[in-house]
């Protein structure tokens, strides 16, 4: 059948006779567009394929059944939960390369030997972008460059054929702000810590008393055979001699030893001599020593060394003076300042927190600077009320002064150490002598120190070999003069345990023993022929302390003899000695020499006497 077709709009109208003509159309199926497909779920009863449905759905069927009451069965949900996504950066500079090639004949070369005599032809390749990559030369590069008849002619090829990305100087300054980087100083000294304990890690657990790490020595199957035989013929060797180990510490029935740990000392302090030592109030690991130097009788620049144990072969802070250094100690209310004394009577104080060597205060604008060498400082907290901390020295001048930290450094007169005068009769017709000068009417202070309990008396030596007992108040300063030694007293130290009684040294070769109410020495210690420099009682005895001289170091225990010391060593083969100081939190002693080593040394088998025994000294 037909159809009439429809006019389309824009189309000629159609004429009588082309409406009257038959057209046949003939409709025919399309290709079938499969957009989604399902398979289904359910077979006909009637299919191939129902048997087999039928059977593996019995077994299903089955076990279902079975899981049912049984104990190899259990239900479990599990979710898979996809891996997190991991993010690595690596980061390094694009290497950036220029690719070039060039034809290189004879006459080449021989040009450009000519012009290369000439004047030197210097040509620079543009850099090539980023991201592009180098190809190698090819074998007919490689051939030309190598028959090139001159060296420079070759090297220039070779330097055309690839341009780096930075230039030479761009890569030393980039050098050098990594070396100046503060994060790279830090960790240098982060790994320097860990190589110090490292290295010092057995020495360091002797002196905090902890057991010695030993690392263990991992060997193979033979060498464990041939270990065992040596092992046996060890163990049959000490069967018949046994020798001790010198490892181990001393027996606890031997007498006391000295054991040396390790020495601070570097390059920077060699060729001094060690004036003073002063430990830090609040950690007790920091050690601030004092040095100066004596060449031909004239004093040169002094050093201010802060030592921790962290590090045994260099200070942590180097503070470097104009004179030699004389005396140092820390502040107890403020612990990053270390006061200064020095030789030419100038006090400086300094932060141990600043890396810079600048004073943070200094005396040398004041105009009652000491005008003789400072031998002795010390911060000292008066107990008078206000509790504050001040600042006390003793100079050569025969000025005691106390020292106040405003916008600057100054100071006033505590008292003025007088020569006392010797007491002769006068003979019958003789003139009264004139009084002497005033610069000869003062005698040089050595030494100080104050009373552990009373903080307004203290004790003052004298290059005339008196001591004298101060008070800070009062219209009578002087309470007495002790008259013992024939030469200056060096050091003089209360002790802390029976407060009454204290030590003096001097260069007379003595060390005497004083009672507060007495004025004549109770006893004298003399055991070698040499000035006895320093001495300090043992923080945790009445009855012990420690002395040096220019040869050895003594330690003396008054409970168990009172005329020869209980142990005597040279503990400076190189110098003489010139210091010591106990350690806080351990059982060693400092001690400091004239060649600028400060030696940690181990006490043992030093017995601390009880309290009965301290009571019945008092």
């Amino acid at each position: 059948p037909g159809f009439p077709a429809e006019q389309e709009e824009g189309e000629a109208a159609l004429t009588e006779a082309e409406l009257e003509q038959r057209v046949d159309i003939f409709l025919s199926e399309t290709d079938t567009l499969w957009m989604l497909d399902l398979p289904t779920a359910l077979v006909s009863t009637e299919a191939e394929e129902a048997g087999r449905v039928l059977e593996r759905n019995k077994i299903y069927t089955e076990i279902c059944n079975a899981k049912i009451g049984s104990e190899y069965f259990e239900e479990k949900m599990v979710q898979t939960i996809s891996g997190a996504a991991k993010t690595k950066e690596v980061q390094c500079e694009t290497i950036t390369m220029a690719e070039k090639g060039m034809m290189v004949t004879s006459w080449d070369l021989d040009n450009l030997l000519e012009a290369s005599e000439t004047e030197p032809a210097q040509t620079e390749e543009p850099r090539a972008p980023a991201g592009k990559s180098s190809k190698s030369p090819s074998a007919e590069e490689h051939s030309q460059a190598v028959a090139a008849p001159s060296a420079r002619a070759s090297s220039m090829i070779i330097a055309e054929s690839a341009v780096p990305a930075r230039s030479h100087e761009e890569k030393e300054c980039s050098s050098e702000e990594i070396l100046t980087s503060a994060n790279l100083q830090q960790d240098l000294v982060v790994m320097e810590r860990i190589l110090m304990e490292n290295i010092f890690q057995p020495k360091l657990a002797l002196y905090r008393q902890i057991p010695v790490l030993i690392e263990p020595v991992v060997i193979s199957e033979t060498e464990e055979e041939t270990e065992e035989d040596e092992e046996e013929k060890e163990e049959e060797k000490q069967e018949e001699t046994s020798l001790p180990d010198p490892n181990q510490s001393p027996a606890e029935g031997a007498g006391p030893s000295l054991e040396q740990l390790w020495s601070y000392r570097c390059d920077l302090t060699s060729g001094h001599s060690v004036s003073s030592m002063a430990w830090n109030k609040v950690n007790p690991d920091l050690v601030a020593v004092g040095y100066r130097e004596f060449v031909s009788q004239d004093q040169k620049k002094g050093l201010a060394c802060c030592w921790s144990l962290k590090n045994p072969m260099w200070p942590e802070r180097i503070f470097r003076c104009d004179h030699g250094v004389t005396a140092v100690d820390f502040s107890l209310a403020s612990p990053n300042l270390l006061a200064v004394g020095m030789a030419n009577g100038c006090v400086a104080i300094y932060d141990v927190r600043s890396r810079t060597d600048a004073a943070l205060l200094d005396s040398s604008a004041s105009l009652n600077k000491h005008k003789g060498p400072v031998w002795q400082l010390r911060w000292v907290e008066q107990d008078r009320g206000d509790k504050k901390e001040r600042l006390m020295c003793i100079s050569g001048d025969g000025r005691m002064t106390q020292w106040f930290i405003q916008q600057r450094l100054d100071c006033f007169d505590v008292m003025k150490i007088k020569r006392t005068e010797s007491e002769k009769k006068k003979l019958p017709g003789e003139r009264e002598r004139k009084s002497e000068g005033p610069i000869s009417q003062e005698a040089a202070g050595m030494c100080f120190d104050f009373h552990p309990e009373d903080t307004d008396i203290f004790l003052a030596g004298t290059e005339e070999g008196h001591i004298h007992c101060c008070s800070c108040s009062g219209k009578e300063q002087i309470l007495g003069t002790y008259r013992g030694h024939k030469g200056p007293v060096y050091k003089v130290a209360w002790n802390p345990s029976s407060t009454d009684t204290f030590l003096s040294c001097s260069a007379d070769w003595s060390i005497l023993l004083w009672h507060r109410d007495s004025h004549t020495p109770l006893l004298t210690f003399t055991s070698v022929t040499a000035f006895v420099h320093d001495i300090k009682w043992a923080p945790q005895s009445a009855f012990i302390f420690a002395a040096v001289n220019e040869r050895r170091v003594e330690i003396w225990d008054l409970s168990v003899s009172i005329f020869q010391p209980v142990l005597s060593c040279a503990a400076s083969p190189e110098g003489n000695l010139s210091s010591l100081l106990f350690a806080r939190n351990a059982e060693c002693l400092l001690l400091g020499d004239s060649c600028g080593q400060v030696g940690v040394w181990q006490l043992h088998n030093l017995a601390v006497p009880s309290t009965d025994q301290v009571s019945a000294q008092r």
